[in-house]
């Protein structure tokens, strides 16, 4: 398991667009009570998805980077492969649902 990596400006090149493997990045904000709800669930699928790295982003304190990839909403999940937004979910999602959207598993 990873642990989630705070993403800034200034790495998010390096952690995100030049990482080897899929990244979700958790666009959030510290007083966003949907955003605490969603954190423990990106995490376990950190644990089961040993392959997807998770990194945070907090939209008070790096306002440029929600902006470049156009945050309306938090909390916003975008998975990123091989450097390119590959699929984005605005909300709360439980788990199940949240995989299913970012296309980290197949539906039954």
């Amino acid at each position: 398991m990873s642990k989630p990596v705070h993403v800034t400006t200034a790495n998010f090149e390096e952690q995100v667009l030049l990482s080897e493997q899929p990244v979700i990045v958790d666009f959030y904000a510290d007083w966003c009570g949907p955003c605490k709800m969603v954190a423990p669930v990106l995490e376990q699928i950190a644990t089961e998805h040993a392959d997807v790295k998770i990194a945070k982003v907090n939209v008070d304190e790096e306002p440029a980077l929600a902006e470049r990839y156009r945050v309306r909403g938090i909390p916003y999940m975008a998975l990123f492969r091989e450097g390119k937004l590959a699929k984005q979910v605005i909300g709360y999602q439980p788990k199940a649902a949240l995989e299913i959207s970012l296309g980290l598993v197949v539906r039954a």
